[in-house]
């Protein structure tokens, strides 16, 4: 697993790239983001990226092992351990150029949140996206408690998390969560195109805006603390074990509440 960065004319495309899991979201994929947005944090000649994922996939969401290895560490461990994956991936923010998120193939869950990070997201009409956590019996993380109301709306922020409905990327648009979409396996490039639109203008002018409009970093902080105490509580329920075991088994979960 690895992400690919490339840059052209001020604008960065990091890949991610573990094709074989759909690009699920593990503390070593986490890790090699985190490595490229330090390495472009170097460079005085960027001016816009785009994030995407490789193998017609952006993220099948939370690796399921990892989860299903938390269930035997403490709270506090886990607790822990979720603020520092969600710094892993949430670096993007820390780019200080506009990102702009090509969806192609699912975004789920935390994959999902990652994208909506971004200042904008462009995705293929026929993508299957879902902040499915709940039914997972685990609270959502990765900002989805800030990402999705922010975006969405406060009710229709809600209905999404506590739903963890499947949608496509028509009504990702329709829902605010997403610029435009495209046909289907054209979202890089309309992503990339618009990338190439920031990276035109002023760079110290729109550095600037890209911070001014970026997430609250306080409230965000907030947010992603929360989430971590009550993923930590879910890690420690029987319900998550039902939820993996559903999965796992391709049956719908029998929760019990406990």
């Amino acid at each position: 697993m690895q992400v690919h960065a490339e840059i052209e004319a001020g604008v960065a495309t990091l890949t991610l790239d573990d094709v074989k899991r759909k690009n699920a979201m593990s503390p070593e994929l986490g890790d090699a983001l985190e490595a490229r947005v330090r390495e472009l944090q170097a460079r005085d000649d960027l001016r816009a990226c785009v994030l995407t994922g490789a193998g017609g996939a952006f993220s099948a969401g939370g690796d399921l092992a990892m989860l299903d290895r938390l269930r035997k560490s403490s709270a506090e461990e886990c607790r822990a351990f979720m603020l520092r994956f969600y710094q892993r991936y949430l670096s993007i923010l820390d780019l200080g150029v506009p990102v702009v998120a090509a969806i192609q193939g699912p975004a789920i869950g935390a994959g999902l949140c990652v994208a909506l990070a971004c200042h904008v997201v462009v995705v293929d009409e026929d993508s299957k996206l879902a902040l499915n956590f709940v039914e997972l019996g685990l609270h959502p993380g990765m900002g989805a408690t800030y990402f999705a109301p922010r975006l969405a709306g406060a009710q229709r922020g809600a209905e999404l998390l506590l739903s963890g409905r499947r949608f496509d990327g028509r009504e990702a648009v329709r829902l605010g969560l997403a610029l435009e979409s495209t046909p289907s396996g054209g979202a890089l490039e309309r992503a990339t195109a618009i990338a190439r639109s920031f990276a035109k203008n002023g760079p110290m002018a729109v550095r600037a805006l890209a911070k001014s409009l970026g997430p609250d970093r306080e409230e965000l902080a907030r947010a992603l603390e929360l989430e971590a105490v009550e993923q930590a509580k879910s890690y420690g329920s029987e319900d998550l074990g039902e939820g993996l075991a559903a999965v796992s088994a391709r049956r719908a979960p029998a929760f019990r509440g406990r």
